[in-house]
């Protein structure tokens, strides 16, 4: 009895898991080398089953996930969900990242927007401009 268990395409199932929001997307990201499965680069076509390890990076968080469904359409996001898990470790540490690089963030507070007419005027006359009155 030789069963053979379902499997979908890579990019696919990338498409269809809502990473990535188009198959053209996922494509790209796959053959730059942001896609890994099992620890190795893949092609596109690659067939992936339940069970398998997914490494992705997306933007500058890294994704670890576990297949847990297979599908070839894109649904609900709801259902999405159901189609992986991401491990502890990686969403503790794609967390982690968020946080720090939120703490790091310039903060910008532009205190009364642009200038005035007055304003502008005084700053060419402080200059030396020829708006001297």
């Amino acid at each position: 009895m030789n069963e053979e268990r379902p499997k979908v395409r890579l990019d696919k199932w990338l498409w269809a898991a809502r990473f990535y929001k188009t198959r053209a997307l996922a494509a790209d990201a796959i053959e730059g080398g942001k896609v890994e499965v099992g620890g190795a680069r893949v092609k596109r076509s690659k067939l992936i089953q339940i069970g398998d390890t997914i490494r992705m990076r997306l933007g500058a968080y890294e994704h670890i996930v576990t297949v847990l469904g297979l599908s070839e359409r894109r649904g609900p996001a709801s259902v999405a969900a159901t189609l992986f898990q991401e491990t502890a470790e990686s969403k503790k540490t794609r967390e982690e990242l968020q946080f720090r690089m939120k703490v790091a963030a310039p903060q910008f507070a532009y205190e009364s927007g642009r200038p005035t007419k007055k304003q502008r005027r005084d700053t060419e006359r402080l200059r030396g401009g020829k708006n001297d009155r």
